[in-house]
């Protein structure tokens, strides 16, 4: 197995690749295929900030979690500073998608 490092950061499928996929794959027209995946998580992101949580069968959960008030402290100083309540989104993988991740990258196809 070759493996190359191009800089520090993980390789990432952006959405503009997946606009390419649509392109290629089922022969949606490249403005079709953009406002396809730009619709797709215009929708998650409207629902998330709506409360409510997004399923997405045989890949994962995309939950809110509400975190409470807690002290902190600035790491240079040392000076504690309040961190308010915020609501951060959480990602919980399938089982099915959780087995795929183990099995070898050849195999998946």
């Amino acid at each position: 197995m070759e493996f190359t490092v191009d800089g520090l950061e993980t390789p990432a499928l952006t959405k503009a690749q997946l606009a390419e996929l649509l392109f290629e794959q089922i022969g949606l027209n490249k403005r079709e295929s953009k406002d396809m995946i730009d619709a797709f998580f215009d929708l998650i992101a409207a629902s998330l900030v709506e409360g409510r949580d997004v399923k997405i069968s045989g890949f994962g959960n995309f939950q809110i979690r509400t975190k409470a008030p807690r002290p902190g402290r600035n790491p240079r100083t040392g000076e504690e500073i309040p961190i308010e309540a915020r609501r951060v989104v959480t990602f919980h993988a399938s089982h099915k998608l959780k087995e795929m991740l183990q099995r070898e990258p050849d195999s998946l196809e």
